[in-house]
């Protein structure tokens, strides 16, 4: 695939990512490389909505390690059932944060960020990462992200 992206810009949330999944799984089939996968999957999710912060935590060492991600510095490490990335890892399942606030034990790694969705990777029923999206906006995520991001999770996991 070209390094080339079709965003609709006139178009509804899924409208979008209805655009920008089949060339996400474009980008990474074939290319047998995580980290390759991971950087070009948040470039295209951050180009596409310009998010405020797109990236990968992946298990290393019974911790969420830092991945390839886009947007301003990130926490590094992340402890098994903390904030919201590992408590997405500790229970396998999508966190959708409306107000950052408003979560026991967010971890702040930007005092910008509102609003936050982090999906689990799973493989063999295992949690292998999480992608983790944040807004500067309140209530920027819904369950059409939800979906979306779900089902961007399992086509990757595929690859794993």
């Amino acid at each position: 695939m070209s390094e080339n992206l079709f965003i609709p810009t006139e178009a509804s949330k899924a409208e979008k990512y209805e655009a920008i999944l089949p060339q996400i799984e474009a980008l990474i089939t074939g290319e047998p490389d995580l980290y390759a996968n991971l950087a070009n999957i948040s470039a295209v999710l951050k180009q596409g909505f310009d998010f405020f912060w797109v990236g990968f935590y992946l298990v290393k060492e019974e911790q969420l390690v830092l991945g390839p991600f886009q947007g301003p510095i990130a926490c590094t490490r992340i402890a098994f059932g903390k904030g919201v990335c590992g408590t997405a890892w500790k229970e396998g399942k999508t966190q959708l944060v409306p107000d950052v606030d408003a979560f026991p034990g967010h971890i702040a790694c930007s005092s910008a960020s509102r609003s936050e969705i982090v999906v689990p990777v799973l493989k063999n029923g295992e949690v292998m990462m999480v992608l983790d999206v944040d807004s500067d906006q309140l209530n920027d995520f819904d369950e059409v992200d939800q979906a979306y991001l779900e089902e961007l999770c399992k086509k990757l996991s595929e690859t794993l």
